[in-house]
C-alpha cells in the first residue's frame, strides 16, 4: 500500500497516518511519524493546518501534546537555516 503513489502521495499518506495518531493520542508514535511526514513533504504550515483543524475533533490536550511534538521537529529548519 505505501508504495502505490499513484493512488495516494507519500505526503497524503503521511496527513493522514498523523492524524490518525493524533485522534488515538499515541504520543509515543508522533515523533517518528512527525518525521517521516516531514521527509515526505509536510510543511510547517501544512503541519499547523491539520493539528489545528483536528483539535475541533479529538479535543485540545491532544492537539497541544501534537503541537508540542510537532514544534521541535519543524524547528529544526530554523535553527540549521541560520
Amino acid at each position: 500500500m505505501w508504495s502505490r503513489e499513484d493512488e495516494l502521495s507519500a505526503h497524503d499518506r503521511s496527513m493522514i497516518t498523523i492524524a490518525a495518531i493524533i485522534a488515538m493520542g499515541a504520543t509515543e508514535q508522533m515523533d517518528a511519524h512527525f518525521n517521516i511526514g516531514k521527509a515526505n513533504g509536510i510543511t510547517k504550515d501544512e503541519i499547523a493546518a491539520e493539528i489545528t483543524h483536528l483539535a475541533f475533533y479529538v479535543g485540545w490536550p491532544k492537539a497541544w501534546s501534537a503541537f508540542n511534538r510537532a514544534k521541535k521537529v519543524w524547528n529544526d529548519d530554523e535553527t540549521t537555516e541560520k
